[in-house]
């Protein structure tokens, strides 16, 4: 496993990761990086409390259930999240490390007062790959609302490197260095396709709405990129993405 500055090598698929400690099965639950009601009126603060106080603190807790004294005790939470789909074949550590991952990065999606439209080069390249940033919007809520039951969709950076043995159905080689929207079952994230670099996702098992939105997950969806996103989080990740990228 090679490391560079915030870029993972595992199984020859490259990731963003935040440089931290081995894990020991020491898993923590992270806060949300605004207050518990900090996305009121849009997002509620019981929604907060019941989907990261109780569905995101569960995966934690099983997670280090399940991780604590096996052989993938001391690895990244990235490594487990790529040794367990094990080529598609998941084993039981998958589905609760890459929960954990998931709902870390989706919290950090949103910001009080976020929504609205990019800017920079990151709205060059939603231009660029979606034709405008209208279609973006149209193809991305198009992937979160018809994903069947639960799931995620996702804005990602299609590098050319991937690793084809961990994917069941490779990409077409017309969908490298550029920007894609993806969606994915259950808990299945870009890490283990190789060669996608995450910068936005939404969750949409119905645990992250209902209480809000009942059974509304298009207006769910459409409040999510109005008035949510956190453009800045995605601007940067798109930078590191292409820094990294450039030299790996």
């Amino acid at each position: 496993m090679a490391s560079l500055g915030g870029l993972q090598n595992v199984s020859g698929i490259n990731f963003l990761i935040k440089e931290g400690p081995k894990v020991n099965a020491k898993f923590e639950l992270k806060p949300p990086p605004y207050p518990l009601n900090g996305l009121e009126p849009v997002m509620s603060q019981q929604t907060l409390e019941f989907h990261w106080g109780k569905h995101h603190k569960t995966y934690v807790e099983n997670l280090k259930k399940q991780v604590v004294g096996t052989e993938l005790d001391g690895e990244s939470l990235e490594e487990i999240i790529v040794t367990s789909y094990n080529k598609g074949d998941i084993l039981p550590a998958f589905n609760n490390a890459a929960q954990v991952w998931n709902h870390d990065f989706f919290w950090e999606c949103m910001k009080p007062g976020g929504g609205g439209k990019p800017s920079g080069e990151l709205l060059e390249l939603i231009e660029r790959d979606f034709g405008s940033f209208v279609k973006f919007l149209d193809e991305f809520k198009a992937a979160a609302a018809t994903q069947f039951g639960s799931g995620w969709a996702w804005l990602a950076y299609r590098a050319r490197k991937f690793d084809g043995e961990n994917v069941a159905n490779p990409p077409s080689p017309d969908e490298d260095n550029k920007l894609v929207v993806l969606k994915s079952p259950n808990a299945v994230n870009p890490l283990v396709w190789g060669g996608y670099y995450p910068l936005l996702t939404i969750d949409v098992w119905e645990h992250a709405y209902y209480l809000d939105f009942q059974n509304r997950r298009p207006d769910y969806i459409s409040v999510f990129m109005d008035k949510l996103v956190s453009w800045d989080a995605v601007s940067s990740r798109l930078e590191q993405a292409k820094a990294l990228i450039t030299s790996a």
